[in-house]
């Protein structure tokens, strides 16, 4: 390896972990503070990663490699970019501020190029195995743009504490993973402690297990040629045992703590004494802090030699967590700060003046020309498009309605489904589904049959080779469109990510629906908005929900689920009451996760930026209105609600449902039509985007356009002032409760508190005051002094 590009590689790396420092310390020390809190940073995370990421983005990564970044290592990403000439100034000294870099990096918030969005610990990783797969999938469908790249994950050892990490390499070895990188900064310390012992040798053997390469870098090159002298085999047995906490705390003491504690564990008046004495205190210290992941040397030849193959690798990069600063080694520097003092004496070993801390090449003793040579010939600065943009995908007009008298929207989501299956469209074949080991019973069953599991390689059907009877045949290939996952949601939402960035990652559109059961979106909550925020498109279909699920009891019937819709930001909630509904919403999510523009100011629902969808479905079977799908319907299923009983001018009551629940809605105003005038039926079709709309027209209204009107006030401002609002659904209350605050009209709101048990339908309806008479007793309490006529409810 050349010694010219070591040095070169040295010099800057010297640079980043300046530059990552100071960002740091200007946002905490010297940029304005009127609410006094502590900016924070992470310099400690970000000095144990600066070798490991001068070696990839300066000599090893290519443009179409995609890494995600420790989050605690956003300072040090950040200083690479500004080298590159791909991050400014101005943004640096806001690190953490208004418009400045972020504090975690942000494919969506940050303006130098972030591949995936880190910062929930332990997502990041798990989204590079995912995106890979992705990767697969697109190039076994002939699609995608310019050559393969490695997807690259860097992360902290205690990263390796997330349980999603590990759901995602069961995934990863199922689906013949290709093309990944897990580089683990193993400073051992966390944010409370510093890593037990002996965790990494188990660490190792559940990698290799599921099939990746393993390579450990441990020591460097000053460790290693020391081993060779005479006396150095003990030195190394000595390293190799010492306990994780002394290790660190002898680094943070320095040379003389070092000498002390190796003569008296070592010292033989012999070999290994005249190996330490050989060396001046600040030649010991830099000989045991030159561990692999801290030697470039090392890391090149490692990283270089598996660049060779495309198997799944994970380096297990030995460091010193604060490595080159004051605080290296304490186990409180976590999130701890180097002190103006310190800061200053770190500045005279980094030879930068006052006054010059933000130039590119201050303190450096190579020449600036020679550096900037380098920086236009690495192999990641070469240019290239990271950021796909790709065409839509054409939708139709309508998706055709299955014309069945009775069904439920689970059901109808199936026929839909398999509807666009038949048909030989660059739609259907741009769908890819995925589903965690629920395809069959969220009725993708028939999707599966017309278009098939995808495999790399060919896999026979072996019930339908034996000539067993099945209804569904499970034949897989690289040309399926079907992904099947394992029982967990979290790889789900992680899939539908990776999924949906496909279009800018890979240059290829795909359009992927993944399916759940409702009640466990909330085990993958915590990725699905990790999906959202990096603007990944997909839709998801939850089914089945609520109550309405009766006979499966408390596990399986969600309550909260409306409300992660009403709040999720980058998704777009609905729950249909009928399929005629679900057709309208369906085609509106195929378009949608396609749209990438700028909303214009009348744009309320911000529909033209696009985004993911949430489809809360049901199994109950209902009978479906018999009716003509118009425009304006159309436009009011999409903004969230649309009368399917007007009001009258003097209506005393209005009852608003969402969802399953539309039957008892419909009885229930039929009750209460016999003794108060006018009665309206309200059918809210996403309570998300009518409270959007909404939200977003005051807003309007705020910023002087006193003209904004929301799809919400229209409903409801020709209601007199005195009619009351019963608003009712399979979920919790609140979510429709907000409906009285739009003009003013008392409110009462039924829904779903408590968790549920078995039952029927009408037994669970019943003792949760959502079944038709609940709804007209409620009725009483927003409009007293009518008494409902025949109601026959216990008190």
């Amino acid at each position: 390896m050349a010694t010219d590009r070591i040095r070169v590689l040295a010099e800057l790396e010297r640079k980043i972990l300046w530059l990552a420092t100071w960002t740091v310390h200007h946002a905490n020390h010297l940029r304005p503070n009127p609410d006094g809190l502590k900016v924070g940073g992470h310099q400690a995370s970000s000095a144990s990663m600066a070798t490991i990421m001068t070696a990839l983005y300066l000599a090893v990564l290519r443009p179409q490699d995609r890494v995600a970044v420790k989050p605690h290592a956003s300072p040090a990403f950040h200083a690479i970019q500004y080298l590159l000439g791909r991050q400014t100034r101005e943004k640096l000294e806001h690190f953490r501020g208004l418009g400045g870099a972020q504090s975690y990096p942000s494919r969506t918030k940050d303006t130098d190029d972030v591949d995936f969005s880190t910062g929930s610990v332990g997502l990041g990783v798990a989204q590079t195995l995912f995106s890979s797969l992705v990767q697969d999938y697109v190039r076994a469908k002939g699609w995608g743009v310019g050559p393969e790249g490695r997807m690259v994950a860097l992360l902290g050892d205690a990263e390796m504490d997330e349980g999603n990490i590990f759901e995602a390499l069961a995934e990863g070895w199922k689906h013949g993973l290709r093309n990944t990188w897990w580089v683990v900064d193993y400073n051992r310390q966390s944010l409370d402690a510093v890593v037990r012992e002996g965790l990494w040798s188990r660490l190792e053997a559940t990698f290799r297990n599921f099939g990746w390469d393993v390579v450990v870098l441990r020591h460097g090159t000053l460790q290693r040629a020391a081993f060779a002298e005479p006396g150095g085999e003990r030195l190394r047995a000595w390293i190799e045992a010492c306990p994780n906490q002394l290790y660190s705390a002898l680094t943070f003491q320095g040379g003389a703590a070092w000498r002390r504690r190796l003569l008296d564990d070592l010292g033989d008046q012999g070999e290994v004494s005249n190996l330490i004495a050989r060396r001046s205190d600040e030649a010991l210290a830099e000989l045991m802090g030159n561990l692999g992941g801290h030697d470039l040397p090392t890391l090149l030849e490692a990283l270089e030699t598996a660049a060779r193959h495309d198997r799944p690798t994970c380096f297990i990069a030995y460091t010193i967590k604060g490595a080159g600063l004051p605080l290296a080694g304490h186990k409180d520097n976590h999130a701890g700060l180097l002190t103006p003092a310190q800061l200053e004496g770190f500045r005279a070993t980094m030879r930068v003046r006052e006054g010059h801390e933000w130039d590119l090449f201050e303190g450096l003793e190579l020449p600036e020309a020679e550096l900037r040579a380098f920086l236009t010939t690495i192999p990641f600065a070469q240019p290239a498009a990271r950021r796909h943009e790709v065409p839509a995908i054409s939708v139709p007009a309508s998706l055709g309605v299955p014309a069945q008298p009775v069904m439920s929207t689970q059901q109808g989501f199936g026929l839909l489904m398999h509807e666009i299956a038949k048909g030989d469209t660059e739609l259907a074949r741009r769908i890819v589904t995925t589903s965690p080991d629920v395809t069959v019973s969220t009725n993708l069953g028939a999707w599966v049959n017309r278009r098939g599991l995808y495999a790399r390689e060919e896999m026979a059907d072996i019930f339908r080779r034996e000539r067993i009877p099945s209804t569904f045949n499970w034949q897989a290939s690289p040309g399926g469109q079907h992904m099947e996952l394992g029982i967990a949601e979290m790889n789900l939402f992680l899939m539908l990510s990776a999924l949906g960035l496909s279009h800018s990652v890979n240059g290829a559109r795909l359009l992927p629906v993944g399916t759940l059961y409702d009640p466990f979106i909330e085990r993958g909550l915590d990725a699905l908005n990790y999906a959202c925020y990096q603007d990944a498109r997909f839709i998801t279909v939850a089914t089945p929900s609520g109550v309405t699920l009766a006979p499966e009891g408390g596990a399986h019937q969600s309550i909260k689920t409306p409300l992660i819709g009403l709040s999720q930001d980058g998704l777009a909630s609905f729950e249909p009451a009928f399929v005629d509904e679900l057709a309208v919403m369906l085609r509106f999510a195929l378009e949608q996760m396609q749209r990438h523009g700028t909303p214009a100011p009348d744009d309320l629902l911000r529909d033209a930026a696009g985004g993911a969808a949430y489809l809360r479905l049901s199994t109950r079977s209902i009978e479906q209105p018999q009716r003509r799908m118009d425009a304006q319907l159309e436009a009011d299923i999409l903004a969230g609600g649309y009368w399917l009983r007007r009001p009258g001018p003097n209506a005393e009551l209005v009852v608003a449902y969402a969802g399953a629940i539309a039957p008892e809605a419909i009885a229930a105003t039929g009750m209460l039509a016999e003794d108060r005038r006018d009665v309206g039926l309200l059918a809210v079709t996403s309570a998300d985007r009518l409270h959007a709309g909404w939200l977003a027209a005051q807003r309007r209204r705020d910023e002087g356009n006193h003209g904004a009107r929301s799809h919400a006030e229209h409903l409801l401002a020709p209601l007199p002032r005195h009619c009351g609002l019963v608003t009712v659904l399979d979920g919790h209350p609140a979510t429709l409760a907000w409906l009285g605050g739009v003009e003013g009209h008392r409110t009462r709101a039924l829904g779903v508190e408590r968790f549920g048990q078995t039952g029927t339908i009408a037994d669970l309806y019943r003792i949760n005051g959502i079944d038709a008479e609940g709804i007209a007793a409620a009725a009483q309490t927003v409009t007293p002094g009518r008494p409902v006529r025949h109601l026959r409810r216990a008190s």
